[in-house]
């Protein structure tokens, strides 16, 4: 009977220290006000109290699958990481101060860019961490040992632009070392709170529902539909929205897809805001096991046709192990789907800038080196 009581009283002081470090550890963010949680009710994508898809998204696996994927993840497969550290170009912070030279993008890494567009520089996902974890020292960790810049070498930044939530976007540490030198934050419904939490003034933030646009600095910025979800801690999935962005510019026309499954809503954004000079397309993390929330390199590519793109750049992939496929098969998979359907594509090393309308474009195989 001891033995009992001791076992319950052990996990109860577990179970109360887990509601406590969910309830009072800031890196699990905060909870949206009361005009945001208005809005978000008025939202056509809130249903009983959580966001939904445009479509029907399945998110579950069987018992055997779960089991699967854990002794996958565990025991590791081969080439799901580099054998070595991944190569990258170091950014001279010199050259993010020449003024207006056109429009360039520049790859980080997973899903973190800078956009150079109209003489404004903005971050897209910025996440500069370790591992894309609560709790940097465990996880899986990036493959490459350093960034292309570090943040207390970027000057200002105008604007930081967030699709959602999760830990391999929305980073705790990356926000509280740039907070200081950014401008404007644009954010889906309900990531405000996160980012007021870690202490940007909430009149430097800007939340957005599906298909609201704000023209900025003569920029227009759109946030358009995902097939996705979000949350994290235990209890608050799909309590935030996610998205991708259309950023249209007078020097070149962005489409930014965060993270998604492929659907119907890529034709409808690319009737509505394409055509798009260059595309920035989730390419990685996927597997037919979760392939509702994450494309397949195949289906990345027919994305990029259906918003009407001229150019992708395949990104959310060379950076962190978050799925069990080879690690360059995203961009393999991708180069090849492009080749067979006339699209183009460029593949940037991480840290080379890519001038937007000017070819030819980077295609050298840099992982195979």
């Amino acid at each position: 009977m001891l033995a009992i009581l001791i076992l319950i009283g052990a996990i109860a002081v577990i179970v109360i220290a887990a509601m406590l470090v969910l309830r009072f550890n800031p890196v699990f963010g905060g909870r949206p006000n009361e005009d945001t949680q208005a809005r978000m009710h008025r939202s056509s994508q809130y249903e009983r109290g959580k966001f939904v898809n445009m479509i029907p998204t399945s998110m579950q696996m069987s018992m055997r699958d779960s089991l699967l994927v854990l002794r996958e993840f565990v025991f590791g497969k081969p080439g799901s990481k580099p054998e070595k550290t991944a190569a990258i170009k170091s950014i001279n912070p010199g050259s993010l101060q020449q003024g207006d030279l056109g429009a360039k993008v520049t790859w980080f890494g997973h899903s973190a860019l800078l956009l150079e567009l109209d003489g404004k520089r903005m971050l897209l996902d910025p996440m500069f961490g370790r591992a894309p974890s609560p709790f940097p020292w465990i996880g899986g960790k990036r493959f490459s040992d350093k960034l292309p810049i570090d943040i207390e070498s970027l000057s200002a930044i105008d604007a930081v632009i967030f699709s959602h939530d999760h830990y391999d976007h929305l980073d705790y540490g990356s926000v509280k070392r740039l907070k200081d030198k950014v401008g404007r934050f644009f954010v889906p419904l309900g990531v405000a709170a996160h980012l007021e939490r870690w202490g940007v003034a909430a009149d430097r933030i800007e939340e957005f529902n599906w298909w609201e646009e704000i023209v900025w600095e003569g920029i227009v910025l759109a946030s358009t539909p995902a097939r996705h979800f979000s949350g994290r801690g235990l209890t608050d999935r799909n309590s935030t929205l996610w998205c991708s962005w259309v950023i249209l510019g007078r020097e070149a026309r962005v489409f930014f897809s965060g993270d998604s499954g492929y659907g119907p809503h890529f034709q409808q954004i690319g009737d509505k805001y394409g055509p798009f000079d260059l595309t920035l397309m989730e390419c990685g993390q996927y597997d037919e096991r979760w392939q509702a929330i994450h494309m397949l390199p195949e289906e990345t590519v027919q994305a990029h046709l259906d918003v009407k793109g001229n150019v992708m750049i395949p990104i959310h992939w060379g950076a962190f192990k978050l799925a069990l496929h080879d690690w360059r098969d995203p961009v393999e998979r991708a180069v090849e789907a492009a080749r067979e359907r006339g699209s183009k594509i460029a593949t940037p090393r991480i840290g080379d800038p890519v001038t937007i309308g000017a070819e030819p474009y980077p295609s050298i195989a840099w992982w195979r080196e």
